[in-house]
């Protein structure tokens, strides 16, 4: 923090790699603000970092992300989580090109875009065009909760801090104020324990004067999560080993993993043919946003390549690479417990 006028301290822009500074005349890349705001629709600023810079290191342009293959972009977003974005990041740096390779800049235009919704939209188009207009994460929702001591909840908490906002969003500025009070709830007005005495909109917080920052914003009740289980199988033949693609629609549709069974609501073990399989002590376990999933792991290592399943490839033992997360970590046991054993 740095002094500010008031005499409360102030507050540093962060520093992030597809942020131009606050007032600079650096006019913002869209590509760079679209490319950030997909990866953090389920991420975070720390953990979107690196894969943005490895983005745009790899496809500096828009034109440049249109002409990769699909598969190629899929396997970058591994970690990243829900691989719909990845394709809908194909499919609409596909249609910008198409369209002369420049992102429109409105709302409306904007959430015409494969994988664009309503504060996608709002966040590019204020940030990169300076549209005067109020994209609400989940850091502006609760700065505005707090400030305007709102009391409503999930999808229309967004709303109401977003119409209470309007009137605030300087015409000159958009993209800075929005980015300003990311910021804000980022580092100073936290989910828990807000440091009140560095906010700059302290003395008209609602929250502050009512001592209610600890029930505002209002949380929904937290839901039991479901589980799910399944087991995947490590066939390793003649130093390759047996993947599938799964189906195009779906959870990490058109992804590469290992073969298995369905995810079920109860547990399934099962073997897709006989032989010395060994079987993982424990399960690999992975948390997706709607359920969580327990893997259990069984591994052969054999001569032959069987023919056990439709649309098997054999990808070479060292030159497996891009697996959504989940498959990575059941290959590594996978791969750790065919060792040098060799099925019958």
């Amino acid at each position: 923090p740095t002094p500010s006028r008031n005499g409360r301290p102030g507050i540093r822009a962060r520093e992030l790699p597809w942020r131009t500074g606050p007032g600079s005349a650096q006019v913002p890349d869209p590509y760079r603000v679209w490319l950030a705001e997909i990866m953090l629709q389920q991420t975070t600023v720390e953990a979107a970092k690196e894969p943005f810079l490895r983005f745009v290191g790899r496809w500096p342009s828009v034109e440049a992300l249109a002409s990769a293959a699909t598969d190629e972009v899929m396997a970058a977003w591994s970690g990243l989580g829900y691989y719909a974005r990845a394709r809908n990041l194909v499919a609409c740096a596909r249609a910008v090109t198409a369209a002369g390779g420049r992102f429109p800049q409105t709302v409306e235009e904007l959430r015409a875009l494969p994988g664009i919704g309503p504060y996608t939209a709002a966040a590019i188009a204020a940030i990169a065009f300076g549209a005067v207009t109020v994209p609400v994460d989940a850091n502006l929702a609760r700065v505005g909760a707090r400030v305007f001591g709102i009391g409503s909840s999930g999808p229309r908490l967004h709303r109401d801090v977003g119409r209470a906002l309007e009137a605030y969003v300087p015409a000159d500025r958009p993209g800075d104020f929005a980015q300003a009070l990311m910021d804000l709830g980022a580092t100073i007005c936290r989910p828990n324990a807000p440091a009140c005495d560095q906010c700059p909109l302290a003395e008209g917080c609602v929250a502050r004067l009512t001592s209610r920052t600890g029930e505002l914003p209002v949380r929904l009740p937290r839901r039991l999560r479901p589980k799910r289980f399944g087991t995947v199988w490590w066939v390793e033949a003649r130093g390759h080993v047996a993947l599938v693609r799964r189906p195009p629609r779906g959870l990490l549709g058109g992804m590469l993993g290992l073969p298995g069974t369905p995810w079920m609501s109860e547990a399934v073990t099962a073997l897709p043919f006989p032989g010395a399989w060994t079987w993982a002590q424990q399960p690999v376990v992975h948390g997706f946003t709607h359920f969580d999933l327990q893997l259990e792991v069984a591994a052969i290592r054999i001569d032959t390549e069987p023919q056990f399943g439709a649309g098997m490839l054999w990808v070479e033992r060292d030159r497996i690479e891009g697996l959504p997360t989940v498959f990575a970590k059941a290959a590594a046991v996978g791969q750790g417990l065919a060792g040098n054993r060799r099925g019958q």
